[in-house]
């Protein structure tokens, strides 16, 4: 079997009901992630934190030392699990994240968390065009709705396009039900 990591991403309170940045489904899919989560810690199998930070105080949301960039309760990292802090949309980039794969021997990659269209994404392309094999777990992602050229795209059909697109050629796509019935 390859050395499997579960890496979650930017499940933090502002994705939430009451947050700053509510994205559509983010509570099921945080459920999903702890799934996940408990999973892999019970077959002691790594699992890598991500928290995004944006720089600037007057951020939108994930403002430096806010509530709102915490990493949700239901997700939180145990003493041991690596935490990865990253100021960009890509997991990868300015980050030790590759160090910590590779360090540990790492061939596959399970991606959950937020958002779908954005960080999941570029984690998942970045994962694959570093060679390791990639699965997403589509149930346990959220996305937020999205506007362009006056039309208004809803969260549904954006986290659809994106999970579609990553499963084309980047990486397979499971639910948590499917990933975990088949022994992961």
């Amino acid at each position: 079997m390859a050395h499997r990591a579960l890496i979650v991403i930017d499940v933090q309170m502002d994705y939430f009901p009451g947050g700053r940045w509510p994205l559509d489904g983010m509570e099921a899919a945080a459920d999903n992630a702890a799934r996940l989560i408990a999973t892999a810690r019970s077959r002691s199998e790594l699992i890598v934190h991500v928290r995004h930070e944006f720089p600037d105080p007057d951020a939108p949301f994930f403002a430096p030392g806010s509530q709102g960039a915490e990493i949700h309760p239901k997700v939180r990292p145990i003493e041991g699990e690596p935490l990865v802090l990253k100021r960009r949309i890509n997991a990868f980039r300015d980050t030790d994240l590759k160090g910590i794969l590779d360090r540990a021997g790492i061939e596959e990659v399970v991606v959950a968390g937020a958002m779908s269209n954005m960080c999941i994404d570029a984690a998942a392309r970045a994962a694959a065009d570093f060679g390791y094999s990639v699965t997403v777990v589509h149930d346990a992602c959220a996305a937020r709705g999205l506007e362009f050229g006056g039309v208004e795209v809803p969260a549904g059909q954006v986290h659809a396009a994106y999970m579609a697109s990553l499963g084309f050629a980047y990486a397979r796509m499971r639910s948590t039900d499917e990933f975990l019935a088949a022994g992961h």
